[in-house]
């Protein structure tokens, strides 16, 4: 049974919007438990190397929070921007997260300027229509490379601090970049996301959730492609 509007509008905006606002709680709330635990675990590192421990506002501007932080976020973007990339042109049959194999799609169709509420670039054409075709890829990549870099910023700060206390030289960005150490961490977490596309795209083949977007209806066939 479709779902009527409220004649609340707090309570329609609550029920258009609940998924980014609930996800959006579920992000902040991790993100509140592990600054509270990462800042005691570096507190007992410092001690342990017998340098004065951060306050929580220290703690919050510190290489151990920016590459605690961003080397799990590079690793979301890149998974993100690859993905969307990728669909673009792959498929794979039978999974609800590909396109169909030989049909053509909503999304392969050159946008109308005539269509009621068409967004502003579509309107404007040109380069502006042609950065919007592309504007969810590059956002991602670029909030990757963003991250990227303060992951290892964030790195190469915590490095040189252990270096400095085996008496070795503090290290720049650029060089931390260039070591295992760094590489490691990007590598392990970008693996971890790539797994986590080959689970969705594999799983929806055989498996089911009804009511869910992400599935294929529960009665379709495994060979059937798309959602639809």
């Amino acid at each position: 049974m479709p779902t009527k509007p409220s004649s609340s509008p707090v309570i329609r905006f609550l029920y258009e919007n609940s998924l980014l606002l609930v996800v959006t709680l579920l992000m902040l709330g991790t993100l509140v438990g592990q600054t509270l635990t990462g800042w005691h675990d570096y507190n007992s590192e410092l001690e342990q190397m017998k340098l004065l421990p951060f306050t929580l506002k220290q703690y919050l501007g510190s290489g151990h929070f920016l590459e605690a932080t961003f080397e799990n976020w590079e690793s979301e973007f890149l998974q993100m921007g690859l993905y969307v990339l990728l669909t673009i042109w792959l498929r794979q049959k039978g999974s609800s997260e590909s396109k169909k194999l030989y049909e053509e799609e909503e999304v392969d169709k050159e946008p109308d300027p005539t269509k009621p509420d068409v967004p502003g670039p579509v309107k404007r054409g040109g380069w502006q229509l042609a950065l919007y075709k592309n504007s969810l890829t590059l956002a991602f990549f670029a909030l990757f490379f963003v991250s990227f870099w303060l992951h290892a910023k964030g790195g190469a700060e915590v490095y040189s601090i252990e270096q400095q206390q085996e008496g070795k030289s503090v290290v720049t960005t650029l060089e931390y970049v260039s070591t295992a150490r760094f590489w490691f961490e990007s590598f392990q977490n970008w693996q971890s996301e790539f797994l986590s596309i080959i689970a969705i795209v594999g799983l929806s083949i055989y498996l089911r959730q009804q009511g869910s977007p992400q599935s294929k209806p529960v009665d379709a066939s495994y060979s059937e492609t798309g959602e639809n």
